[in-house]
């Protein structure tokens, strides 16, 4: 496993596994809940009592940083499953509180970076699902917490969108990005979420006819659009466009 061309500045960390026990399948982006240099983010890693770490950091500068090399696991997720097959990344933040916004330097060297990691690792697509079934994860599925924080977990349909449109694909249908208020739309085979809980069989086989078998999207918001027939959140995983 090779390690990204982008870094610009190196500290290993020594909270890793070495190496990892599988072959990199995933992403998973975090924030730093701070405005954070790669340097200051790499001091902090670089400490044995943190027990904390990340393959890399971005700055709201668009820097990289590299702490664990790709081959090792880094200590990032509060699950071990998820970071033995992933490459995480952690992002700063512009802002403190509130969205925890990121800049758009560090946005788009996240894109680059994703894409860089998916083309070195054979990964063919970057997948976001809304959930760990995908490759493009994020921490508060693993554990209580807020990361990556409500203005980069917005973004990961974009990036996944845009990262795929670099590898030669689209993440357009299976992401949901491209499905606006007032459109059509089915519920996608193998949906599992609806308001949070599985989805009714009625649902799911579409043997509830509404509209020939569509619905329509009333709202978008974030990750999730709200079907107008059944006034209810779908993912936007969960829908494909008519």
């Amino acid at each position: 496993m090779s390690n990204s061309a982008l870094v610009n500045y190196t500290c290993i960390s020594p909270n890793s596994n070495n190496p990892r026990n599988t072959g990199i399948k995933k992403i998973t982006n975090h924030n730093m809940a701070g405005n954070l240099s790669v340097e200051t983010c790499g001091k902090i890693f670089a400490s044995s009592a943190r027990q904390a770490s990340s393959n890399y950091g971005i700055g709201s500068d668009g820097r990289v940083g590299m702490y664990v090399e790709e081959k090792n696991r880094s200590w990032c997720s509060s699950s071990p499953s998820n970071d033995h097959q992933a490459v995480t990344i952690e992002v700063a933040n512009d802002e403190t509180g509130g969205d925890w916004h990121v800049s758009d330097k560090a946005l788009a060297k996240l894109i680059d970076l994703c894409a860089d990691i998916c083309q070195r690792n054979g990964i063919d697509r970057l997948n976001y699902t809304g959930d760990t079934a995908g490759n493009l994860t994020m921490h508060c599925w693993f554990s209580a917490t807020s990361c990556p924080g409500p203005y980069l977990k917005s973004k990961f349909p974009y990036i996944a969108e845009e990262v795929n449109k670099r590898l030669g694909g689209s993440g357009q249908a299976e992401a949901g990005v491209s499905i606006q208020k007032g459109d059509l739309v089915k519920i996608a085979p193998g949906a599992v979420y609806y308001n949070g809980a599985a989805i009714p069989s009625w649902v799911k086989n579409q043997s509830w006819y509404v509209k020939g078998n569509t619905y329509t999207v009333q709202q978008v918001k974030s990750d999730r659009v709200l079907l107008k027939e059944i006034y209810s959140w779908v993912p936007l995983s969960g829908v494909q466009a008519v």
